[in-house]
C-alpha cells in the first residue's frame, strides 16, 4: 500500500506538471482523489483534509522554485558586475 505522504507529493508533483499552477483546482484534487486511489487505500481519509496537504505541498515546491530562481539571477548578476570594465 502507497503511504499517504507518497500520494500528496505525487499528487503534487503531477499538478505542477498538468497546469503548471500552484493553486489547486477543487475539481483537479477531487478526481485525482477517486481516481488514484487514495480513497481505496484511505477509506477513512477526508478529501478535504487531503486537498489541504497537496496545496502546502504545492506551495512549498513554489517556494523553493523562487528561492532557486532568486539565488541564480543573484548569480548571474554578480557574474556580470564581475566583467564589466
Amino acid at each position: 500500500m502507497t503511504k499517504l505522504s507518497d500520494y500528496v507529493e505525487i499528487a503534487a508533483m503531477e499538478y505542477l506538471l498538468e497546469t503548471g499552477k500552484d493553486e489547486l483546482d477543487a475539481q483537479w484534487i477531487a478526481a485525482f482523489f477517486q481516481d488514484s486511489g487514495v480513497q481505496d487505500d484511505y477509506p477513512q481519509q477526508d478529501p478535504v483534509a487531503f486537498a489541504s496537504m497537496v496545496q502546502k505541498a504545492l506551495m512549498l515546491k513554489s517556494e523553493r522554485a523562487e528561492k532557486r530562481t532568486r539565488s541564480h539571477l543573484e548569480r548571474i548578476a554578480r557574474l556580470v558586475r564581475l566583467r564589466k570594465p
